[in-house]
């Protein structure tokens, strides 16, 4: 019966989303407990992870690169609800138990900190779909960094797709650490915090978080009416040579 789920699961995918691979549980020993996908769907055994990209003209856009990408990242994030959603159901239709993952809210917050249910970027990793990058973000080898992910758990047990072991940047490539802005790169690594505190904007947070109240409700906040939020910056993709497609223009 695996085989069979998993062939119906790959023909139902394909032209629905770009990339997608299938990840084992024990891929995901390392996350945190509270994130382990056997804390989402009881049982768990397999994650399928799957991706929608964004065209790369968004981000070489003379004017409006970061009003594209806004509207370009929150058209995606329903897309892969909806198809996580469905995907969910199909799976059900044999017989086992599946959830979707969000593909951004509902977050959860430890402490400050916004976390995914579980990381899709970490998923996507998992099921063969990408390698982290310097950035932290996840590169795949046609789309670099431009896909967005969503995610299916699963009681199912599936055999899972090989690993990217191949690092996505190439020696001495300091693009992305030399275009950012926030300086999110400091001590050797990525700090996730600086990039969002400089990247993530909305009309409401000034007004919901500037008290001990609204701080104390950070995560009703986000989740409703946060959840649409401006993008201040791209540089990141703009200037990465993973983004520029298989012609290698030297503008994305």
């Amino acid at each position: 019966m695996s085989d069979t789920l998993k062939n119906s699961i790959v023909d139902w995918l394909k032209g629905r989303v770009d990339a997608f691979g299938f990840a084992p549980v024990d891929r995901f020993d390392d996350a945190p407990e509270a994130h382990h996908p056997s804390r989402v769907c009881k049982n768990a055994q397999t994650v399928i992870a799957f991706g929608r990209t964004m065209p790369r003209g968004v981000l070489g856009s003379p004017d409006y690169d970061l009003h594209l990408l806004h509207r370009s990242y929150h058209t995606l994030y329903p897309y892969l609800d909806g198809v996580g959603l469905d995907l969910a159901n199909l799976i059900e239709r044999f017989g086992c138990r599946a959830v979707q993952i969000p593909s951004f809210a509902p977050l959860v917050y430890r402490g400050m900190e916004p976390w995914g249910i579980i990381s899709l970027k970490h998923a996507a990793a998992a099921a063969g779909i990408g390698v982290f990058g310097r950035n932290q973000l996840v590169f795949h080898p046609r789309y670099g960094s431009l896909l967005r992910f969503g995610a299916v758990i699963t009681d199912a047990k599936l055999d899972g797709d090989p690993l990217i072991e191949e690092d996505p940047c190439t020696s001495g490539c300091t693009a992305c650490r030399d275009a950012c802005p926030a300086e999110a790169f400091q001590d050797g690594s990525f700090k996730k915090l600086v990039c969002m505190s400089h990247v993530i904007r909305h009309g409401i947070y000034p007004l919901a978080l500037r008290d001990e109240a609204g701080l104390k409700n950070i995560e009703l906040i986000i989740n409703t009416a946060g959840y649409n939020y401006w993008l201040k910056c791209d540089e990141c993709l703009k200037v990465c040579p993973n983004n520029r497609g298989k012609k290698g223009n030297d503008d994305v």
